[in-house]
């Protein structure tokens, strides 16, 4: 186990936190915080020092790092956030935990399925906690849709579908498109479809039909998935149609699809509404006014995690994480 032991205390009332990295997604992090109780945003770490203290001066942030190691070394934080490109995940999220740190890194974890048992195995031996940052998760809309589907109320589940698309201007030197930094729509963006038929199935699929399309440089920049299950419980049989764009804006919907009922959420990923129709007509629905993103949901039960002494996360589990990085590499090999 590392000398450098820093972590949380039953004892303490808030989990001191520093971010690796300061583009749009530690902004969000950094903004969400202070909608955490348990939660104190303490240092930012980025490449260049300069950019490091901006985003610190932007959100009153004590400490500026200029190289991740030094905010890997600092003894007055107790859990990593890793707002970085995917291609860093790994290397990043293994620095930290070896220096005695807890974290939470972005989704995906990392870009191969050997790479996440990496991570774990450390994880494992220096005792910290790591979980993948599947936010979505956490919205408290999300599972008040698992609850109903959990107690019938669209019947038997028959259809996922799941989209999440958005153009993105083509820029082989940018985070998106990069083939250096792991870029491409299924990582970036199709891993919330994914993750959302996993939620609410739990089960790999029995068949599956990729259609791709690929950018000029080789990334995919479009992917339609189609997946057949047969439920492990009831036995019915299951589709989810999954897609994901760099090309086009897609409908960005969840929808689930049952014999007697749907669940329809706009924009799912940060999820505020979710409807239940009976045919035409709707019959109920549940939403949340927020004046954050969503991200506080799942730092405050993180750091509520780590202040109970837990050192495996059960929302975002790492079966989850694997079944993740398991079905991006299924999917990866029909490209």
């Amino acid at each position: 186990m590392s000398q450098n032991t820093s972590t949380a205390s039953t004892t303490n009332t808030q989990i001191r936190w520093g971010i690796v990295g300061a583009g749009r997604i530690a902004k969000t992090f950094a903004t969400d915080i202070a909608f955490a109780p348990h939660a104190q945003l303490t240092a930012v770490a980025s490449r260049e020092l300069s950019r490091a203290q901006a985003f610190a001066d932007d959100f009153s942030i004590a400490t500026a790092y200029g190289s991740y190691e030094e905010i890997f070394a600092d003894p007055n934080i107790d859990a990593i956030y890793i707002a970085t490109p995917h291609s860093h995940h790994k290397e990043q999220t293994i620095a930290a935990l070896r220096a005695g740190k807890h974290v939470l890194c972005e989704k995906p974890a990392t870009v191969t399925p050997e790479e996440l048992e990496e991570v774990i195995a450390v994880a494992v031996q220096e005792q910290r906690y790591f979980m993948e940052g599947m936010w979505t998760y956490f919205m408290p809309v999300i599972e008040k849709a698992r609850q109903w589907v959990d107690a019938g109320r669209i019947g038997n589940l028959c259809h996922v579908k799941a989209e999440f698309g958005f153009p993105m201007p083509y820029d082989p030197e940018s985070r998106e498109y990069s083939v250096r930094l792991g870029g491409g729509c299924l990582q970036d963006m199709g891993i919330y479809p994914i993750a959302m038929a996993w939620r609410f199935l739990q089960q790999d699929p029995d068949t599956q039909t990729v259609w791709h399309h690929k950018a000029d440089n080789g990334v995919e920049d479009d992917v339609v998935i189609l997946n057949t299950y047969v439920d492990s419980q009831t036995k019915n049989e299951v589709t989810a149609q999954l897609t994901t764009s760099f090309r086009s804006r897609l409908n960005n919907y969840l929808t689930l699809v049952g014999d007697s009922g749907t669940l329809m959420i706009a924009d799912y990923w940060a999820a505020r509404e979710v409807k239940l129709y009976r045919g035409a007509e709707c019959i109920d629905r549940f939403a949340v006014e927020r004046p954050q993103q969503g991200f506080n949901h799942q730092i405050e039960q993180v750091s509520c995690d780590l202040l109970a002494g837990k050192l495996q996360p059960e929302v975002v589990s790492w079966d989850d994480s694997r079944a993740f990085q398991r079905q991006m590499a299924a999917i990866k090999k029909q490209f």
